[in-house]
């Protein structure tokens, strides 16, 4: 879901020191961007960024990218990361086909997906963001065995997913169809939509795999 336009958006986001530009260093000189050579984690699609706002309070060893395509959304998780200054998180505005442009391979240690647009029509499959297509892109980011962790309510979406993973040779460490009712509930780190969701009673699926 898109959130209405908020104006001066755009503008606020290209002047963010959290934000890392277009015309900045970034392919192979991340260790740059933020000072030191810890692993990089990064979330594509993280709205207004709550879940990696959390993961980096959590783990300030760990060098965390939020990536989002509306300025609308991402201003909201520039607001959070002013009052929090976590020297580990940066964001990037940008569409999610393009993210082999910003990462060398083997560059990153691993991928968060949270419930992504499942672009429900069949001639959008590839849009996806656990599409063939996608995980080929994830492919030249990741380290060789380093994968992602993919979570969602809808059911059409997941199963779609698990085909893909096959498809593209991907190995599943896990998969499961009610989360929060499950052993892997410990230590999750909940967004926004699965906070929403899952008082509602819908049950959130969740796979962890690596290529």
């Amino acid at each position: 879901m898109r959130l209405k336009n908020v104006p001066g958006s755009r503008e606020a986001v290209v002047q963010s020191e959290y934000v890392v530009q277009e015309t900045e260093p970034k392919k192979g000189c991340w260790t740059e961007v933020f000072g030191n050579a810890n692993p990089i984690h990064i979330e594509i699609g993280m709205g207004k960024g709550r879940f990696i706002s959390d993961l980096a309070k959590l783990n300030p060893g760990i060098n965390y990218v939020g990536i989002e395509k509306y300025s609308s959304v991402l201003i909201r998780a520039i607001e959070k990361q002013e009052e929090l200054m976590l020297p580990n998180l940066k964001f990037i505005r940008m569409d999610a086909e393009n993210i082999c442009d910003w990462f060398e391979k083997g560059e990153v240690d691993k991928i968060y997906l949270n419930f992504s647009d499942p672009w429900p029509k069949d001639r959008h499959a590839k849009r996806r963001l656990t599409s063939v297509q996608f995980l080929a892109r994830y492919e030249k980011l990741l380290m060789p065995g380093h994968g992602l962790e993919f979570k969602t309510d809808n059911r059409d979406l997941f199963d779609f997913s698990l085909e893909q993973f096959d498809e593209a040779g991907w190995i599943k460490d896990y998969v499961t169809y009610d989360l929060h009712h499950s052993e892997y509930m410990e230590g999750n780190v909940m967004t926004e939509y699965e906070e929403k969701f899952s008082s509602m009673g819908n049950p959130i699926c969740k796979v962890a795999a690596h290529f």
